[in-house]
């Protein structure tokens, strides 16, 4: 009998709804020796949580966190608060012996992601951060072609995280343009990810210059009313204090130079999460649009040949596609996730704590916070850990 291993989930909007698909339909895709139950799910809200516990299958709602952290039929803490609430339930959380599972950034700064990393591994519990595209089968990919060294030397990489959501005027100040709540603007939302991303793929950082840009430097106050969707409560103007946009230039220990942009002011960018990397024997490039494709290079082409092949990494050899569907079956946002899921559920079933995790968490939260103090300052930055 598989052991049970039952979840205490913190949030129910967006990542909420995410999270609570992804242990609902792991189990289908991926055989384990755990299953993850939705035991109780936790809101503010009494009535917008009860409802949410009704549509996403959990099998009780609570108003209070720190209940959760007393009860013996919790065995991970799933965080998917606003994120100047993720130190102290983390914290709580490790020193109540729960594994812990936090969306991203992992906190306001990186004082506070030490002292998350540091009670973590006091506890000994299994901890990962919510960074799920490291969990799409083309990146997975990515990673294998270039430690087996297809790709040579690496030189650069560029990403780009681009949405438009907030460019609208009228679009009120939610908390996620709220410093006090959330540290950052895009640059903690967005090109964490994407620092996430190049830390996993190329290396760590040792220098950054960064910029940052406040367009709209006030809005009328409201509320996130589900997704990226908000409404306003008034007329009453506050100030806007944290960054619409980001840019860093950075460079890794291995060399190689890196150029990063993220804003919510890119007209008709959704989602335009993007990379490329190039090596001394060829290049990839990857966006979110297309997930499943991952756009390759290599030298060794035979000349009139050469050019960027489009590799749909839905075949066996796959990182985790072979879970889901027959070649060429496309899989989803949700399914990041899912895999995602999977490996804090292998994570706890054998004791090796999987990544990204706090340790992880920290190093990204150190660089932005270093990208942040360099724009701030107009200089160049060294990143220490």
């Amino acid at each position: 009998m598989k052991k049970k291993v039952r979840i205490g989930m913190i949030g129910y909007k967006f990542m909420g709804k995410a999270h609570s698909h992804a242990y609902r339909d792991l189990p289908f895709y991926f055989d384990m020796d755990v299953e993850p139950v939705l035991q109780t799910i936790v809101g503010r809200d009494p009535n917008s949580v009860k409802l949410a516990a009704e549509k996403f299958g959990w099998l009780s709602y609570d108003t209070d966190w720190r209940r959760l952290l007393e009860r013996d039929d919790i065995d991970v803490i799933d965080i998917g608060t606003p994120n100047h609430t993720h130190a102290e339930i983390a914290i709580a959380a490790a020193e109540a012996g729960k594994h812990i599972i936090c969306e991203k950034p992992l906190a306001m700064n990186a004082e506070q992601a030490m002292q998350m990393w540091k009670a973590v591994k006091k506890a000994g519990v299994i901890h990962m951060i919510s960074h799920n595209y490291r969990y799409v089968p083309a990146i997975q990919y990515a990673k294998k072609l270039i430690q087996e060294g297809a790709l040579g030397d690496i030189y650069h990489f560029r990403a780009q995280f681009l949405q438009d959501w907030i460019m609208d005027p009228s679009f009120p100040l939610v908390w996620r343009l709220r410093k006090e709540i959330t540290g950052s603007g895009a640059l903690g939302d967005l090109m964490a990810h994407s620092v996430d991303l190049a830390r996993f793929l190329v290396g760590e950082i040792k220098e950054v210059t960064g910029m940052t840009e406040t367009f709209i430097k006030q809005r009328p106050i409201g509320e996130m009313s589900g997704g990226l969707n908000a409404i306003s409560s008034g007329e009453t103007l506050a100030e806007v204090n944290v960054d619409d946009a980001a840019a860093a230039l950075v460079k890794f220990e291995n060399g190689a130079l890196g150029v990063f942009e993220a804003t919510r002011f890119a007209k008709g960018n959704r989602n335009g999460n993007r990379i490329e990397i190039n090596g001394s024997k060829g290049s990839i490039r990857w966006e979110m649009d297309n997930m499943n494709t991952l756009q390759l290079y290599l030298e060794g082409d035979p000349q009139g040949m050469q050019g960027f092949r489009s590799i749909t990494c839905t075949e066996n050899v796959h990182p985790y596609a072979g879970a889901y569907w027959p070649a060429g079956h496309h899989i989803g946002y949700e399914h990041t996730f899912i895999n995602l899921m999977h490996a804090l559920m292998e994570g706890i079933s054998t004791g090796i704590n999987p990544s990204p995790n706090f340790e992880d968490g920290y190093r990204n939260q150190v660089i932005l916070d270093t990208i942040e103090k360099s724009a701030s300052a107009g200089t160049m930055a060294k990143v220490i850990y």
